[in-house]
C-alpha cells in the first residue's frame, strides 16, 4: 500500500489548505470592505436640535456629504451638559464611523463636573477644528462703560454683575476668567440659555452678560446692546470693529468657544488623516465659510495635532480656573 507523502496528512494537509484558502481570500474580504468610509458616518451632537453645535454640524454636513462620498447622519443626544452624547460617542467602536461633533465645553466640564462617565483626555483622538466662536461682552447702550477699561473701573468702584447662559458654559467662564485677569468681583448671574439673558440685559436687570456672538448679534445691530469686547485674541470678522479684551489691556486672557470632531480612542490614524483632510476640504468651501461667517463664527481647519495641543492646553487651564473660582457642578 502506497502511503501519502507526510505533507498531505492530517493534520498538515488541513493547515497547508487552510492558510491557501485564507490567502484566496483575503482579496475578496478587501473588496467587500472597501475603502473608508464605506457606509454611512454617524456625527454625535451631545446637545438638542437648535442649538449652536447643532447649527454648526448641519452647515457643513452636506458638504461632507459630498467630500467623503457617503451620507452624514447628526444623531442628537442632549443632556448632562453635552456629557450623555460624548459619552455615548466614547463607547462607540474605534472605526471612523462615529463622529464626536461638540464644542469647547469638551474642556469645560472635566473641570467643572466630579464624576464623568468618560476620561477627555484619554477616551478621542482629535480630528480638526471646524470653527472659532468668540464669546462677546454686551451692556444696554446707556450703561455707563463703553470699554473693558471702564468695566474694570466700575466694578472696582460699585457692585456689578454678569449674565451668562448657564453654569460651566464657555460665556461663565470668560465672566470668571475675567474676575480673575482683572482683580475684579463681578457677581455671575447664571441663566438658561442665552435668549432669557439677554431679555433680562435689555430690561435692565442685569448690567452685563457674556455671550456667544449669535445669540447677540442682532440686537447689537438693531441698538438694543452695545457690544464692549469679544473674549478671543483677535478681532471677530462678524465685528471687526469691537476689540478684544487684550486689546482692552487685560493680559492673557483667551476664550474660544470652538467647534470641533474627534472619534473613540485607538480610531486607526488613517481613517483620522482621511476625516481631517475632508474637514479641511469642507471648511475651506467659499460657501460654507459664508454660512458660518453668519453665524458669528470662523472657518478654522488645521492638523489633528493642533486640536490636540488645544485640549491639553484648556483641560489645564480651566481645571485651575474651576479651582480659583471655586466652580463647581453636582
Amino acid at each position: 500500500m502506497t502511503q501519502r507523502p507526510p505533507f498531505l496528512t492530517s493534520p498538515g494537509r488541513r493547515a497547508l489548505l487552510g492558510a491557501g484558502a485564507a490567502i484566496a481570500l483575503a482579496p475578496l474580504a478587501a473588496r467587500a470592505q472597501g475603502p473608508y468610509p464605506d457606509k454611512p458616518v454617524r456625527f454625535v451632537v451631545p446637545y438638542p436640535p437648535g442649538g449652536g453645535t447643532d447649527v454648526i454640524a448641519r452647515i457643513v454636513q452636506p458638504k461632507f456629504q459630498q467630500v467623503l462620498g457617503q451620507p452624514i447622519v447628526i444623531d442628537n443626544r442632549g443632556g448632562g451638559g453635552g456629557s450623555l452624547g460624548t459619552d455615548i460617542a466614547a463607547k462607540s467602536a474605534a472605526d471612523g464611523y462615529t463622529v464626536l461633533f461638540t464644542l469647547s465645553s469638551h474642556t469645560i466640564n472635566p473641570a467643572i463636573f466630579p464624576k464623568l462617565p468618560f476620561d477627555t483626555a484619554k477616551d478621542f483622538e482629535p480630528v480638526g477644528t471646524v470653527a472659532s466662536l468668540p464669546q462677546i461682552l454686551v451692556a444696554k447702550p446707556d450703561f455707563e462703560a463703553n470699554t473693558v477699561a471702564d468695566v474694570i473701573k466700575l466694578a472696582k468702584a460699585k457692585r456689578l454683575q454678569f449674565a451668562s447662559v448657564g453654569n460651566g458654559s464657555p460665556s461663565h467662564l470668560a465672566g470668571e476668567l475675567f474676575n480673575l485677569r482683572t482683580g475684579t468681583q463681578i457677581q455671575h448671574i447664571p441663566y438658561r440659555g442665552g435668549g432669557p439673558a439677554v431679555t433680562d440685559v435689555i430690561g435692565g436687570q442685569v448690567p452685563l452678560l457674556w455671550v456667544s456672538i449669535p445669540a447677540a448679534a442682532g440686537f447689537v445691530k438693531n441698538g438694543q446692546l452695545k457690544a464692549i469686547a469679544v473674549s478671543t485674541v483677535k478681532r471677530s470678522a462678524a465685528f471687526p470693529n469691537v476689540p478684544t479684551v487684550q486689546e482692552g489691556g487685560v493680559a492673557d486672557f483667551e476664550v474660544d468657544s470652538w467647534y470641533a470632531m474627534f472619534v473613540p480612542a485607538k480610531t486607526p490614524k488613517p481613517v483620522i488623516e482621511r476625516l481631517n483632510k475632508a474637514l479641511n476640504t469642507v471648511v475651506a468651501d467659499p460657501e460654507v465659510k459664508e454660512k458660518l461667517l453668519q453665524q458669528g463664527s470662523e472657518a478654522v481647519g488645521g492638523t489633528p495635532e493642533a486640536l490636540g495641543n488645544v485640549v491639553r492646553a484648556e483641560l489645564a487651564k480651566w481645571a485651575k480656573l474651576a479651582k480659583d473660582a471655586n466652580i463647581k457642578m453636582e
